[in-house]
């Protein structure tokens, strides 16, 4: 089993390092991604494919690289935005890209010609992109403080719109999470002006079925896939963790201890 971590190194134009670390055999390899041209260079966001070995990262020279774990080298370097790649989300073969320049790619990894489609209604930046567990819809988050809803398949040169655009956020929505043991339950949470956990029934008509003020910038959910209850990650003001049970958002626990916003955690 494969983890990745990735560094800036200094002085910050020398390149980019992805660290991946095999908890079986306990080894760690570190190797180059790219040269980094200018001072303000870097890797934007990272993630694995759901089945194999291949890691995308995305960086803020509007490039997404592919690299095969097993064999530490760069399969193939895509195009497609015109800034830096915030986030990144797998189904099956597709890549779904979200950038700065407020589009959303899908990119078709077997094939040479990989942009199969533009998903355009954010009017900024990108932050936050999420497969269903069964493939059908996409989530993304914006920093316009829309959460809007994708059907697979949308998107390929007709401008197709989303099915759902959601307006309740009044911060960036950065933080979403499928919810695996009920189809169609999407979960959302806003940044520093919002702070804001919501709940969505994107499988009927796209209500707010359930939310609650989390009083502080939600970075980041997990849901439990054995309980009913997910774990929220935040940053200002009190960037703890917090473990709610759902649906009454009872709060379990909440674990201080960090200081400064907790961006990612897994389960």
């Amino acid at each position: 089993m494969n983890f990745a971590r990735y560094e800036q190194t200094h002085p910050a134009r020398e390149s980019a390092l992805i660290g991946l670390l095999n908890i079986r055999s306990s080894s760690l390899y570190v190797f180059c991604l790219s040269q980094m041209t200018e001072d303000d260079e870097y890797i934007s966001s990272v993630s694995w494919i759901q089945e194999g070995n291949v890691l995308a990262v995305g960086t803020n020279s509007a490039q997404i690289q592919l690299y095969d774990a097993n064999r530490m080298s760069r399969i193939r370097t895509m195009g497609g935005h015109a800034s830096r790649v915030g986030s990144l989300a797998w189904n099956g073969p597709l890549l779904s890209s979200g950038s700065r320049d407020a589009s959303i790619i899908n990119h078709d990894v077997r094939v040479q010609n990989h942009h199969v489609a533009s998903l355009l209604s954010h009017q900024q930046e990108v932050c936050g992109l999420k497969w269903s567990p069964d493939g059908t819809m996409l989530a993304s988050g914006g920093n316009d403080n829309q959460l809007n809803i994708w059907e697979a398949g949308e998107g390929s040169n007709g401008g197709q719109r989303p099915k759902f655009t959601l307006t309740e956020h009044t911060a960036a929505v950065k933080a979403l999470a499928w919810c695996p043991w009920q189809r169609g339950l999407l979960a959302s949470g806003g940044g520093t002006a919002d702070r804001t956990l919501r709940f969505w029934n994107v499988n009927g008509s796209g209500s707010c079925v359930n939310s609650i003020d989390t009083k502080s910038q939600v970075c980041s959910i997990v849901w439990n896939p054995n309980e009913k209850e997910l774990v929220t990650s935040h940053g200002f003001s009190q960037n703890q963790l917090t473990l709610w049970k759902y649906p009454s958002l009872a709060r379990v626990v909440e674990l201080p201890g960090h200081t400064s916003r907790v961006l990612h955690m897994a389960l």
